[in-house]
């Protein structure tokens, strides 16, 4: 078994079975946004990939949103999308496994902050990521070390794109206000408009959270945040 780069998306004929026919799940991996995600063997390759079971109750406009994002990224340094099922009441999104998990939950299990190399290692990974995603004028707004995952190799991977913001040609800004309070630009708290120096603005936020290990103002409400950060 193994987390192969090289495995690319699932062919036609695969997508046409059930999922458990392709895949077994291994084990439950924990929450993310929408749905609950898993460690899962694809069969035919032995290749490990981890799977995203979101109920159909949700917002699927949300989620496909998110797919939507993570089809036309192609980078190292973000999480690849191979394909998605319709099961029973779920959606199944497959997608690139990161066997170390992400930022938070090694912070959390140390329970220890990250040394300054630690951070400035995922850091340089987050910017080519964000550099990425930036470049093709999309935006990711919910950067924080709980989206950024780590592969058995030590390199991050920008992940979660269920908050993910596209820019046009002709809407330079974005208004809506969305992300996570505690890592939220001041611009977007406001709504005077944003657009990708929002997320440089999380990734500070992050950084003071791998080297803190918890955001600033993490020990107050968050809407109290959100008026501490705009003051």
């Amino acid at each position: 078994m193994s987390a192969n780069n090289n495995f690319t998306m699932l062919s036609e004929e695969s997508l046409t079975r059930q999922p458990e026919e392709v895949f077994d799940i291994l084990c439950k991996l924990g929450e993310g946004s929408y749905g609950s995600v898993y460690k899962a063997l694809h069969k035919e390759s032995g290749n490990i990939v981890a799977i995203k079971q979101v109920p159909l109750d949700t917002d699927l406009h949300e989620i496909i949103k998110e797919i939507s994002i993570m089809q036309q990224c192609d980078s190292p340094y973000v999480v690849k999308y191979y394909g998605s099922y319709f099961k029973n009441t779920d959606l199944w999104i497959i997608m690139e496994y990161c066997g170390a998990g992400s930022v938070s939950d090694i912070i959390r299990l140390r329970k220890k902050a990250l040394t300054e190399c630690e951070i400035a290692t995922i850091l340089s990974d987050a910017l080519r990521g964000l550099e990425y995603l930036h470049s093709n004028r999309k935006i990711h707004r919910d950067i924080k070390a709980g989206n950024i995952l780590l592969n058995s190799d030590g390199h991050a991977k920008l992940a979660d794109f269920g908050v993910a913001g596209q820019l046009t040609e002709t809407i330079s800004k974005r208004n809506t206000v969305i992300g996570s309070p505690f890592w939220m630009a001041p611009e977007i708290i406001l709504e005077i408009g944003y657009d990708c120096v929002a997320d440089i603005w999380s990734l500070g936020i992050t950084a003071l959270e791998m080297a803190e290990g918890k955001p600033p103002y993490a020990d107050i409400h968050p809407m109290r945040a959100v008026f501490y950060d705009t003051d």
